[in-house]
């Protein structure tokens, strides 16, 4: 079974910033501190582009994970989407939409993901999974919106 989610998170920064935001190596890095997040290997610094990979190792639920994603499909500066190529999921996509709004952005987290492990995969996406990384992609978006700093050009 595939779970899926959306986020909306409204900024007073343009289209182009949020955009650029989203696809920062260091404002993820960032956004995530609570999981010790850290790009390892493809893409470690600056800003992620299309056919460009990066693999992110956290610590979530008290267990250190290592997931690898993808750019798949790139539209600057409205449209991106990253894919798992490697880790805990079964399957793992995230498009990130951006649309102009009155005074700055809307961007907008659609998630897709399946769980390994069968039929309790399938609970464990529902009651444990989904509103963790709803939370998570939550924050994310919050933090992007609200960030001091802005992204670092290619």
């Amino acid at each position: 079974m595939v779970a899926s989610f959306e986020c909306v998170t409204r900024s007073s920064r343009s289209v182009e910033e949020m955009f650029d935001l989203a696809r920062s190596i260091e404002a993820h890095t960032e956004s995530q501190a609570g999981s010790a997040e850290e790009a390892v290997a493809g893409v470690t610094q600056g800003l992620i582009g299309a056919g460009q990979d990066v693999t992110w190792t956290a610590r979530h639920f008290g267990i250190r994970f290592s997931l690898t994603s993808a750019i798949t499909e790139f539209d600057p500066p409205h449209r991106s989407v990253d894919e798992q190529t490697r880790g805990p999921f079964k399957a793992f996509r995230h498009e990130h939409v951006f649309e102009p709004a009155d005074g700055g952005s809307v961007m907008i987290d659609r998630i897709r993901f399946t769980a390994p492990f069968g039929p309790v995969g399938r609970v464990a996406e529902k009651l444990v999974l989904e509103p963790y990384l709803r939370r998570l992609i939550a924050d994310r978006g919050s933090f992007l919106a609200e960030s001091p700093s802005a992204p670092t050009k290619e």
